[in-house]
Order: structure tokens, then sequence, then C-alpha cells
């Protein structure tokens, strides 16, 4: 893959906020979250943990981030990926001190940013949902009360006729400097 295909990815991944009706197969879902898995971790501790649901049970995960008509959308989606903290270690932990930084937050970011370009190389749409009720979440998916949900990611495929919007950034003499 050259930097201009990559970068096409780049520039054609966006939130997708209106889904098809179209259901998404459990072998694509599935694929794309093992694309995810490959992304790097601080000491390849690989603190994550992806929870994918369909079906009848997607609609409860999907009330769950919806408030005050907020993600609304996130009913229409095929399915729902929910990012969830794993198991890091004690090293990470006393690295996270010492270094006065949250790598397993970083990680899991990292970790979603790959799910959602994995998508789009697959042709499916995604969104990030930030806004959740983790408790509600914690319990529909049996998980222990200190379980970290810092992100929900809705799939499915665009909606038809969702436009493709033009990317909008800084100027990169803005955000970025090269010193030698």
């Amino acid at each position: 893959m050259t930097i201009q295909e990559l970068e096409k990815l780049y520039l054609e991944r966006q939130s997708v906020r209106e889904f098809s009706p179209a259901p998404l197969a459990r072998e694509t879902v599935e694929e794309i979250c093992r694309a995810a898995l490959l992304a790097p971790s601080a000491m390849n501790a690989q603190p994550w943990r992806l929870i994918a649901v369909c079906g009848e049970k997607k609609k409860e995960i999907a009330k769950a981030v919806q408030r005050l008509g907020v993600n609304r959308f996130v009913s229409d989606a095929a399915a729902i990926v929910v990012v969830a903290e794993g198991k890091s270690g004690g090293l990470m932990k006393v690295g996270e001190i010492f270094k006065e930084n949250e790598f397993v937050r970083n990680d899991l970011g990292i970790l979603t940013a790959y799910l959602v370009l994995a998508a789009q190389a697959a042709g499916v749409g995604s969104c990030i949902i930030g806004w959740r009720d983790e408790d509600k979440l914690r319990g529909l998916l049996g998980l222990k009360e200190k379980v970290r949900i810092p992100l929900v990611v809705a799939l499915g495929y665009p909606a038809e006729g969702y436009p493709v919007r033009e990317k909008k950034r800084k100027p990169i003499e803005d955000v970025f400097t090269y010193l030698e």
C-alpha cells in the first residue's frame, strides 16, 4: 500500500450517522475486529476487549448510548462494538504511575482508530460514540464493575446517498513542526 492509498482511506473515512437497514455478516464484523486487534499497545499488553453486539441485544446496547435525543442513529447501526478495558498487567500499571501517563487509555484510542479504519477498508461505515452509560453497558454485558468502557463504535453500511464530506483541516503549518 502506498501513502497515497492510505491517505485516500483516511479521506474517505468519516463518522456515519445514517445507516442502511442492510445487515452486516458476522464474518465481516469479526474480520474488522481481527484487523483492529493488530493495533500496537504499550509493552504489547493488549489491554482491551472488543464486544460485538448484533440482533436483539443491540437494541438494549443502543439505548445505553442515547440520552437527551443524542445518538438516536445508533439504533439503525447493524452492529455495535463496545471497546472495553481489559487486563493490562502490573508492569504497565507501575509504568503509568511513574510516567504519569495512562497507557491503557492511549492504547484503547489507537485500537479504536484501527477499528474504524478497518471498517472503512471493508466498505463499512462507522461512528465512534463517546457518550455512554458505562454502568448500564457493564450490566447489559455482564462485565465487572471496575471495567471501563471508554468508547463504543456503531457499524453498518452507510445509507444510500450518504455523502462523503470534505475533510476540513487546519493548515499544516498550524499543527506540524519539523525540527533538525
